[in-house]
């Protein structure tokens, strides 16, 4: 039976174990669905929250945050772990526009923070030490974003890595793009590096999920 499952079958029960979302999230996704815009989806979005709500999470970073949605999980997570702060950075003046009209229908404008801004360099700016960094960037650009999010993360604190599985390209030996060959090395080094507990979770594009010692 285990090799008869596909990954379709797969990603369908995990998105149908997502609990109900509100009108907005569900515009949100409808939204992408009917452009292509690359969110993280229902399933990815309630690992993340689930995540912060775990580690307690009062400061969030998303390094690449599209037009609010992953965001709205965040916010919602730091909201019930008491309040504090999810700080939003896209380099579009549009998303950024867009994310925040999202934010505020939700009700989340108090714990956003938003800045139009090259995401690894804001990072790199920020004060103080974060309790979770998400990282969606450039893909090729992956590896050296890691030096500024180890300095920026508390131990304890986790980070993660949007599209691990790159769409499957990553299992392609052919594919030497820029783009592949950054998130091979990022996932190298985080499950080689003893400074950090690493699992891929393999839903929908895959998520890398490292805790800092």
């Amino acid at each position: 039976m285990r090799d008869e499952m596909n990954w379709g079958q797969v990603q369908r029960h995990c998105a149908a174990l997502v609990p109900e979302r509100d009108a907005e999230m569900r515009t949100m996704e409808t939204h992408a669905k009917e452009t292509s815009f690359p969110i993280v989806g229902p399933a990815a979005g309630q690992l993340c929250y689930q995540i912060a709500r775990m580690v307690r999470a009062r400061r969030v970073f998303e390094l690449g945050s599209g037009y609010g949605y992953s965001t709205a999980w965040f916010a919602r997570a730091v909201r019930e772990n008491g309040g504090g702060e999810v700080h939003h950075v896209v380099w579009d003046e549009d998303l950024s526009a867009r994310a925040r009209k999202h934010v505020a229908r939700l009700g989340f404008n108090g714990i956003v923070r938003f800045q139009v801004s090259e995401a690894v360099e804001a990072l790199a700016r920020a004060e103080g030490l974060f309790d979770l960094i998400f990282n969606d960037i450039e893909k090729e650009r992956y590896p050296d974003s890691l030096a500024v999010i180890e300095g920026k993360l508390r131990p304890g604190g986790v980070l993660i890595v949007d599209n691990a599985l790159w769409h499957g390209r990553v299992f392609e030996r052919a594919d030497r793009s820029e783009a592949t060959r950054g998130v091979r090395e990022l996932t190298r080094r985080l499950a080689e590096d003893p400074a950090w507990i690493t699992s891929l979770v393999p839903i929908r594009d895959g998520l890398l999920v490292a805790m800092r010692r």
